[in-house]
C-alpha cells in the first residue's frame, strides 16, 4: 500500500513509518522538514506545513493517510482540502484525552463522551487545558471532511525509546540510579500506557485490514496503578537495596513539587486512565510486557545528563525526609 503519514519523524510518528516500511509499504512523511531522523532512505520525506504550504501533495494518491499530528480541526480540515479525495482510508491520531470523564472505569469506546466544543477557540493555542477538548473537534472534523473512509485511534500515554516528552524515561532513569525513590500516591490511582512500537503495529495493521470506527489503545487491561507501575520497573531494573517509597499527596502539594513527577495525576485517579481495550485487542493489538519497554529507553537514554527539568536529589531528600 501507499500510505502517507503526517509527521512521521518523531516519537509516534517516527513508529508508525518504521512500522509500515518494515511489513513492505511504500512509505511518505510530509512535515515541515525540521526534525532530525533515521527513517531509511526508501522512505520519501515530502516537504509542507499543514497550517501552510501543502501543495507537496499536489496530484498525489495515497492508499492510506495516517494523521499523527492533528490538533485542532483547521489541520484536518486544511489536509483534507490539499489531498482533494486522493488521500485513501484516513486514519486519525487522537488521544483518550478528547473524552470528558467517563465516570467510571472500564469505559468503552460506546459508552465514552467527547468534550463539547462550548465555548472552545478551535483556532486557539493548545493548552493543557485546551488540548482534549481540540482533539475532540479535530475528531468531529475529520468525520465530516472523510466521511466513512475514517478511523480514530486514541491511545493513553505513549511510551518507549524517542519519546521527546521525557515522561516515562524519567522513572526508568531515576529506578536506574536506585536508593530511596519517592513516588507519590495515592496508590489507587489508575494508570494505562501504550509502547510506540505496540502502537504503531496496531495502525499499520488496521490499515491493511481497512478497519473503521474508533479504538481504545491502552493498556494494561484491565488497568493498573501508577505506584504499581514504579515498582514494576524497579523489579525489573533497579539495582540492589532499592526502596520505593509511596508519598502522600499532601506532602507533595506542601513542597510544591507535583509538577516535578510525570504520568501522575494527582490525588484523584482519572477514569480516562482506565479504560476497556478490548475491542482493540480483539481486533489486533498486541501488547508487549513492560519490561521490555523499559529495557528500550534504557538503551536510547545511554548516559545522557539528568535534564534541569527533572526532580532533583535535593528535592527528593526532601519529601522523603521527616
Amino acid at each position: 500500500m501507499r500510505i502517507l503519514i503526517i509527521g512521521g519523524t518523531s516519537f509516534v510518528g517516527r513508529a508508525i513509518a518504521w512500522a509500515a516500511w518494515h511489513r513492505g509499504h511504500e512509505v511518505s512523511v510530509l512535515n515541515r522538514g525540521v526534525t532530525p531522523n533515521d527513517l531509511p532512505e526508501k522512505i520519501e520525506r515530502l516537504v509542507g506545513d499543514r497550517q501552510g504550504d501543502l501543495s507537496a501533495l499536489t496530484g498525489r494518491d495515497f492508499d492510506v493517510t495516517v494523521d499523527a499530528i492533528a490538533y485542532r480541526p483547521l489541520d484536518v480540515e486544511h489536509l483534507a482540502s490539499a489531498l482533494g479525495g486522493r488521500g485513501g482510508h484516513y486514519l486519525q491520531i487522537s488521544s483518550v484525552s478528547a473524552y470528558s470523564d467517563p465516570g467510571f472505569e472500564g469505559s468503552s469506546e460506546a459508552t465514552c463522551t467527547l468534550w463539547s466544543e462550548e465555548g472552545l477557540d478551535l483556532e486557539g493555542s493548545v493548552t493543557g487545558a485546551s488540548y482534549g477538548p481540540l482533539k475532540a473537534a479535530s475528531e468531529r472534523a475529520a468525520r465530516d471532511s472523510f466521511g466513512d473512509t475514517l478511523t480514530i485511534v486514541r491511545p493513553t500515554y505513549v511510551i518507549g525509546a524517542h519519546d521527546a516528552t521525557l515522561r516515562f524515561p524519567y522513572w526508568v532513569e531515576r529506578v536506574r540510579r536506585g536508593g530511596e525513590i519517592a513516588v507519590p500516591g495515592p496508590r489507587a490511582n489508575a494508570l494505562q500506557y501504550i509502547d510506540a512500537r505496540d502502537l504503531a503495529n496496531f495502525v499499520v495493521h488496521v490499515a491493511e485490514e481497512g478497519l473503521s470506527g474508533a479504538f481504545h489503545v491502552a493498556g494494561p487491561q484491565p488497568a493498573g496503578r501508577f505506584v504499581e507501575m514504579v515498582e514494576q520497573v524497579a523489579t525489573h531494573l533497579a539495582p540492589p537495596g532499592t526502596t520505593v517509597h509511596e508519598i502522600s499527596v499532601e506532602r507533595v502539594l506542601e513542597l510544591k513539587l507535583a509538577s516535578k513527577f510525570p504520568l501522575w495525576t494527582g490525588g484523584e485517579s482519572e477514569n480516562v486512565l482506565a479504560l476497556d481495550s478490548s475491542l482493540a485487542l480483539s481486533n489486533g493489538l498486541d501488547l508487549r510486557p513492560l519490561s521490555d519497554s523499559v529495557d528500550d529507553v534504557r538503551s536510547w537514554w545511554g548516559e545522557r545528563a539528568w535534564p534541569e527539568h527533572w526532580l532533583t536529589s535535593s528535592d527528593e531528600i526532601r519529601l522523603l525526609g521527616p
